[in-house]
């Protein structure tokens, strides 16, 4: 699948330090700056029925902000990030509005990338959509069928009598279930039907046993499963094949919302290790749910700001980063007129400071010399140490404040290159 257009990032001097952030799955910070000198990150991306709301840009701007860390530190980064392209909330989506379901996600598709080259988020070398996988889906049941860590439930399809066969993880044969999210299973409970689970199939030896493969009914799209039989992937094992294809058996970084900590986050990995025996990601780094009037910001509620609606009311892109800058990716936050109105400011103070003049003189009517800067400094410091944007924009503010002295040009590049805003 296509992906987005970068911007491209300026050289700024030096180098960045190493990248601590705090790992969801142990509760402690951790240093993730792999040996080698390079770096995989994965990061689940939408499921396109709707345009991109805070909620989204908050979290591909805060694994922006991992990029652009990792790369200033000297890393070699492999981004991936999927595309849910089919799963029921899509064809149910295309249902309600009488849409086919492939233009209504080719079209909010579309509108996703539009949005992120507006945000200047940079892109995944691989943007992978989940019916492209469907091959390395099918290979990969059929390896754990053939291992027994799966099982097949039949299934009645068309109302005809035929009769089909869906796949469920046996999660009973893997006891790293459970590792990801730390979560009780009645916790799991709570979630697992909301979150896309099945916990009343009859016949489930689990009521948490994640669908690989799901059988061919009447009026759904499918695909020829090989000898599964036709049908098409479980949401989960998606997630999974495109991380094995472009990042291998372990890479450093899993991320996503903190509503995919459970299930989707746990499923991926313990079907991965189910697959390969290894951990699946290193690190998992999950961004807070971004609320509206005090309910979490989320389509099925349609309390959305969207990102789009923002532009097309002529609301500048960076003003939008630095609205979502301004938060700390692991707090829980509301949208509010007052943080857009905030940012706006911000912005306009930070172009004004930027607009005088250009270079400040030393005594013999030379620019200074680019190094060192201390602003510079301080905004790679506060986004090494666990992405801590906000304290970033403050120490932008404080140069604002002052005079905008020092070399202004690098001090320009280095707020595009680290915080990816264009002034």
């Amino acid at each position: 699948m296509k992906t987005w257009n970068s911007a491209a990032v300026p050289d700024i001097p030096g180098h960045g330090g190493p990248l601590r952030v705090q790992d969801s799955a142990t509760g402690v910070p951790q240093v993730v700056h792999p040996e080698g000198g390079k770096a995989g990150l994965y990061v689940c991306g939408i499921t396109p029925y709707d345009a991109t709301h805070m909620g989204h840009a908050a979290t591909y701007v805060t694994f922006d902000l991992v990029v652009r860390v990792w790369q200033d530190a000297g890393l070699d980064v492999t981004y991936v990030q999927n595309v849910t392209d089919v799963d029921e909330p899509l064809l149910e989506r295309a249902e309600r509005d009488g849409l086919d379901w492939q233009d209504l996600a080719a079209g909010q598709i579309d509108l996703f990338r539009e949005d992120m080259e507006a945000l200047r988020v940079l892109a995944p070398q691989h943007y992978v959509g989940a019916v492209e996988g469907i091959p390395d889906d099918v290979t990969a049941v059929q390896q754990l069928l053939a291992t027994g860590t799966a099982y097949s439930l039949p299934i009645e399809t068309t109302g005809a009598g035929d009769v089909g066969q869906d796949v469920y993880l046996d999660l009973a044969t893997q006891p790293s279930f459970g590792s990801v999210s730390g979560w009780s299973r009645d916790q799991m409970t709570e979630v697992f039907a909301e979150r896309g689970g099945d916990p009343q199939r009859e016949g489930k030896r689990d009521a948490f046993d994640p669908l690989l493969w799901r059988a061919h009914r009447k009026g759904e799209p499918h695909w020829d499963g090989a000898d599964l039989g036709d049908g098409r992937p479980g949401w989960h094992i998606e997630c999974t094949t495109i991380a094995l294809r472009y990042l291998g058996e372990s890479f450093a970084i899993q991320g996503g919302g903190t509503d995919l900590i459970f299930p989707h986050h746990e499923m991926s990995a313990v079907q991965a290790r189910a697959l390969t025996g290894q951990p699946f990601a290193g690190t998992y780094v999950h961004q807070a749910m971004v609320g509206l009037d005090g309910e979490k910001m989320s389509k099925s509620k349609g309390n959305l700001v969207l990102v789009s609606a923002l532009r097309r009311d002529g609301v500048d892109p960076m003003a939008i980063r630095l609205a979502l800058l301004g938060q700390h990716y692991r707090e829980p936050w509301d949208w509010t007129d007052e943080i857009l109105r905030s940012a706006v400011e911000r912005l306009a103070a930070w172009r004004a400071a930027v607009a005088g003049d250009q270079a400040t003189p030393d005594q013999h009517g030379e620019e200074r010399e680019s190094e060192p800067v201390p602003v510079v400094a301080e905004i790679r410091a506060a986004l090494a140490d666990d992405l801590n944007a906000p304290a970033a924009l403050r120490s932008v503010d404080e140069w604002a404040r002052g005079g905008a002295g020092g070399d202004r040009a690098t001090i320009v590049a280095a707020i595009d290159a680290l915080l990816g805003v264009s002034l």
